[in-house]
C-alpha cells in the first residue's frame, strides 16, 4: 500500500478500475500518511478526513457496481487554500481571512467532486497568493522536497509539497505569475498553467483576476490532462501516439536566459539536447518586445491586486506579513490611466508575440532561473527576499504576460524544470507535446 503514495493519479485510477485498489483503503492510506508525517502541519492547513472518507466510500460503491464516472474516480487529491470548500475554512494563507468559512464549494471543486475525485484537504500557500517563494510567516511555510531548509516555491507551496512528500496523489493550485509552475519545478513535478479565462474562477479567492488561472500539480502529463478534464467536467486530451518527431521548438533567449544559475542552465541545456535526440527541431528565438512587456507587470498586477484588496488590507494592515503588504501597496502608485495604457501596450506586444511564435509548436525556457532559496536567509534579509522573489517569478511571468498556456516538466536534475509554452487555448495540443517530451526526458 505504501506504493500507492508514489503512484501517479492515472495509475491509481487504473488500479481502481481493475479492482486492485479499493478507494476506501486508498483514502485511508493517504489520511494515515498525512497524520503520521512530521511535516504535515507545514503542508496541510486543514485535513477534511470526514469528507474524504465519505467520498471514497461512494467511489468504492461505484467501482464495485461497474459505474465509475471518470478515470480518476476515487483518487484522493489536495486543494490549495484559496478554493472555497463548503463548511471548511478557506483563508488563502492570510490572517486577514481568519475564520472565513464559505457556504459553497468553488466551481472547480464541484466539478472535480462530480467526477469522483476525493478531497483530502486544504494546503498552505503564500499569503493571498502574492509571492513566488512560498514563505509565509503568518501561517506556515512548506518545505522543498529536495531541501527541507529551503522554500518549496509559491504560491501553491503546500500543493506541491503534498504531492512531492506522498501526501496526495495530485494537487490543485492557482497560477497568476508562476504559482503552479514554480513549486512544481522546485519539487520535481509536472505543473500546468491554463489559459486565463478557460477554467472557472468562481469561488476562488482572487489576486489579479485578469491573470488568475487554475491548474494541477502532479506526477505526470497524463495526470495533468485528466485533472484538467475533471476541473472542467469534460473529456481529457488524447495523449496516445504523441511524439516529438518534426516538432518545432523555440528556445527563448530574450530575458529568459539572463542570469540563470548554473544548475538550472545546465539542466535546461541537457533537456533540450534530449528533446533534439527524440526528433524535435530546435531554434532560438529573440523577441525584443519582451523587454518592454516585463516592466508592465508592476502596474498590471499590483494595481488590480490592491484594487481588489485595499479595503480589507487597510482595515487591518498589521495582520499581514510586511513583505506582502508592501507589495500590495505598490498598487497605490498606479492610476486608472496608467493601468489602461499598460494593458493597451501589452495587447500590442501579445499580438507581436503571436506572430513571432506562429511557426513553432512551443516556446521553451528554464522554468525558474534560480534554485529554491534557503528559508533562514529569507527570514532575515529583506533585500534578498525581494530580489529572490522577483527572480523566481521572472521566467514564469512571461507566460502569464503573453497570455498562453504552459507546462513545466522535471528535467531529472533536482529542482530544475523545463517549460513549454503554447498559444492561448492550446492546452490539449500542448499536453500531447509535453507527454512526448516527458518520455524523452525520463
Amino acid at each position: 500500500m505504501q506504493d500507492w503514495l508514489t503512484m501517479t493519479a492515472a495509475d491509481l485510477g487504473r488500479g481502481i478500475e481493475e479492482g486492485q485498489i479499493d478507494p476506501v483503503a486508498l483514502c485511508k492510506t493517504y489520511l494515515d500518511a498525512i497524520e503520521a508525517h512530521p511535516l504535515r502541519d507545514r503542508i496541510y492547513a486543514r485535513v477534511t478526513a470526514d469528507r474524504a472518507m465519505s467520498e471514497a466510500r461512494a467511489a468504492s460503491d461505484r467501482a464495485k457496481a461497474g459505474q465509475r464516472i471518470s478515470p480518476l474516480d476515487g483518487v484522493p487529491i489536495s486543494w490549495k487554500d484559496l478554493f472555497d470548500t463548503a463548511g471548511v475554512g478557506t483563508e488563502a494563507g492570510s490572517q486577514l481571512l481568519t475564520g472565513r468559512v464559505p457556504e459553497h464549494d468553488a466551481e472547480v471543486l464541484k466539478n472535480a467532486t462530480a467526477m469522483g475525485l476525493v478531497c483530502l484537504g486544504k494546503t498552505h500557500m503564500s499569503e493571498l497568493a502574492f509571492s513566488g517563494l512560498g514563505y509565509n510567516p503568518s501561517t506556515a511555510t512548506p518545505p522543498c522536497v529536495n531541501d527541507h531548509g529551503a522554500v518549496s516555491g509559491g504560491s501553491s507551496s503546500g500543493a506541491a509539497a503534498s504531492v512531492a512528500f506522498g501526501l496526495a496523489a495530485a494537487a490543485i493550485g492557482s497560477d497568476t505569475g508562476g504559482s503552479v509552475r514554480i513549486p512544481a519545478a522546485w519539487n520535481d513535478l509536472v505543473g500546468l498553467k491554463t489559459t486565463a479565462g478557460r477554467v472557472s474562477l468562481e469561488g476562488v479567492v482572487p489576486l489579479a483576476k485578469q491573470f488568475d488561472t487554475v491548474g494541477p500539480l502532479c506526477r505526470s502529463v497524463e495526470d495533468a490532462g485528466l485533472l484538467l478534464a475533471a476541473l472542467e467536467g469534460g473529456k481529457p486530451a488524447d495523449l496516445s501516439s504523441a511524439d516529438l518527431e518534426g516538432r518545432r521548438l523555440a528556445v527563448l533567449r530574450t530575458v529568459a536566459m539572463d542570469g540563470v544559475e548554473d544548475a538550472p542552465a545546465a539542466a535546461f541545456n541537457a533537456a533540450v539536447e534530449r528533446l533534439k535526440d527524440a526528433g524535435a527541431i530546435v531554434d532560438t528565438l529573440e523577441f525584443p518586445e519582451l523587454e518592454d512587456a516585463m516592466p508592465l507587470s508592476g502596474c498590471l498586477y499590483t494595481a488590480e491586486a490592491y484594487g481588489l484588496w485595499r479595503d480589507v488590507i487597510e482595515d487591518n494592515p498589521d495582520a499581514m506579513y510586511a513583505e506582502i503588504l508592501e507589495r500590495f501597496r505598490l498598487g497605490k502608485s498606479h492610476s486608472g490611466p496608467d493601468y489602461i495604457a499598460a494593458w493597451t501596450k501589452l495587447d500590442g506586444i501579445r499580438k507581436a508575440y503571436a506572430r513571432a511564435t506562429a511557426g513553432f509548436d512551443a516556446v521553451t525556457l528554464p522554468t525558474a532561473p534560480i534554485l529554491p532559496p534557503k528559508l533562514e536567509r529569507l527570514e532575515s534579509d529583506h533585500e534578498y527576499y525581494v530580489s529572490s522573489n522577483l527572480m523566481t517569478l521572472r521566467n514564469t511571468r512571461i507566460g502569464n504576460l503573453m497570455g498562453g498556456c504552459a507546462v513545466t516538466l522535471p528535467t531529472g536534475t533536482p529542482s530544475c524544470g523545463i517549460t513549454l509554452m503554447s498559444a492561448p487555448g492550446g492546452e490539449e495540443r500542448l499536453l500531447r507535446l509535453a507527454a512526448a517530451a516527458q518520455e524523452a526526458l525520463a
